[in-house]
């Protein structure tokens, strides 16, 4: 037998092996990367979708609603409502509708945004705060446990409180001082920041004095008897706000509550003035005064509130 010395071995290189594997791996991973990354997408698209469609149905809504509120008044059916409900009050010590609505009018009228400063805490405080829709409504109350708390309760509504030094027993002593420094301290055209006039509220926030208020409100502090605070103050330091403002041919609303008393109706004939009284109810009156030049030296033009004072 002969042996076959021509046959031939063959061998496959591992090289060939190695590449032929490599090449299928490369093609599973492409594959199912592919196929998580469309699972991922798939998932992600159907969860977000609804997301995004609420958010900005949200949002086309806040801008909507901020649109309005920002430069719609309220409507006069909700004016309306609210001088209703708060005029049936079963709380003893709210205003009638006659002594609501000319206050309520005054702020219709006012240029938007308007400006409200509001002495005391009534009854009628979140009325204010909603009828001034869209302006700046600052309230000033003698109690300042009563305004913490308060604010705490209504964080919407902005309250300064003010501890007065006057008591209505001093209330004719108190207009004599007044007239002795009326060429200084407590001139009618002045900044009250820097006052030490007697009669002046001096401390509160300086943003206060800066503001041209179109309506003032005096409804506080207690007017009850010898030993409180009285109305003395808020009635001169409004009438000098009124008179000093910095806006060219400004006028200002400022009504004065309880008129029928000693207190509110001598403070306001010595410092609102009789001529500027444009309405009277008893329960409140109402001036428009104007601003004045820096050099006057006098509250009223005439004179006619000096009798009534001594008459008093």
């Amino acid at each position: 037998m002969k042996s076959n010395n021509n046959t031939k071995l063959i061998l496959l290189h591992p090289y060939i092996q190695k590449q032929g594997g490599s090449n299928r791996l490369w093609l599973l991973a492409f594959v199912s990367f592919f196929t998580i990354a469309f699972l991922l997408t798939l998932i992600y698209t159907r969860e977000t979708s609804p997301v995004k469609a609420i958010t900005t149905t949200m949002a086309a809504g806040s801008a909507s609603s901020s649109t309005y509120g920002s430069n719609a008044p309220l409507p006069t059916t909700v004016i309306n409502t609210l001088l209703h409900y708060a005029s049936r009050s079963n709380d003893s010590f709210h205003m009638s509708h006659a002594e609501i609505k000319p206050i309520s009018d005054a702020l219709r009228k006012c240029s938007s945004p308007c400006n409200f400063l509001v002495f005391g805490l009534t009854h009628e405080t979140p009325l204010w705060k909603a009828l001034n829709h869209n302006g700046r409504t600052v309230f000033i109350e003698e109690n300042r446990y009563y305004a913490a708390y308060y604010e705490e309760l209504h964080p919407e509504i902005d309250v300064f409180d003010v501890q007065y030094t006057t008591k209505m027993k001093e209330m004719r002593e108190l207009i004599a001082s007044t007239k002795e420094q009326i060429k200084n301290e407590c001139r009618p055209v002045q900044n009250l920041l820097f006052s030490e006039c007697k009669l002046g509220i001096n401390d509160l926030p300086n943003h206060v004095y800066e503001v041209d208020w179109d309506v003032i409100l005096i409804d506080g502090p207690r007017g009850d008897g010898p030993e409180g605070p009285g109305r003395m103050t808020p009635i001169f330091t409004s009438g000098v706000l009124a008179r000093s403002k910095k806006a060219s041919s400004a006028k200002t609303h400022i009504f004065v509550h309880d008129y029928y008393r000693n207190v509110e109706r001598i403070y306001g004939d010595e410092f609102l003035c009789r001529e500027n009284l444009v309405e009277s109810n008893g329960m409140l009156a109402h001036f428009v005064v104007e601003k004045m030049d820096e050099n006057s030296f006098q509250f009223c033009r005439n004179h006619t509130s000096n009798s009534s004072t001594s008459s008093s």
